[in-house]
């Protein structure tokens, strides 16, 4: 959503490679919620790599759906984290504070991506410290680019 609002959408599959090519992220897990309807979307992400952590969703008084994925997030971190050197954490969520700072003090922590840096909580960056990017700067890379069909129509 954080990228949306800088007026672009992500590449999942380009960021996954990103993700392998910079940060040599061999799992990358993709937390969401599950949402009747969005099977062509979870078949898209699986196939780009993601491994994904499914959060049962709820819909508010206004019909918005609802899954706060945070708590899935830490609880993987944790019990993964004999099996990682270093994580890569993909948020600007304040939420995750606790776990950034966790895993700075234990040198488990790579690097927070966080995707807007103007949205990003001041909470995290603290966490954080100086292992911390912000994605503005990679729309060239990772924007998602559709493909536009030729004029006889294929792509």
């Amino acid at each position: 959503m954080s990228i949306q609002e800088l007026g672009w959408r992500l590449d999942f599959k380009r960021f996954r490679v990103y993700l392998s090519d910079k940060y040599g992220v061999g799992r990358a897990y993709y937390f969401i919620g599950f949402v009747d309807g969005n099977n062509d979307l979870y078949a898209s992400l699986q196939s780009a790599g993601y491994i994904l952590i499914f959060k049962p969703t709820l819909r508010d008084r206004e019909g918005k759906v609802k899954g706060n994925c945070d708590a899935e997030l830490v609880l993987q971190a944790m019990v993964d984290l004999k099996e990682y050197h270093q994580a890569v954490i993909v948020t600007g969520d304040g939420d995750l504070s606790c776990l950034v700072n966790y895993l700075h003090k234990t040198d488990k922590l790579l690097r927070v991506l966080a995707p807007n840096k103007h949205k990003c909580s001041r909470l995290l960056n603290k966490a954080a410290q100086k292992q911390i990017a912000y994605m503005n700067e990679l729309r060239q890379r990772l924007e998602y680019k559709r493909k536009e069909p030729h004029k006889d129509g294929t792509l």
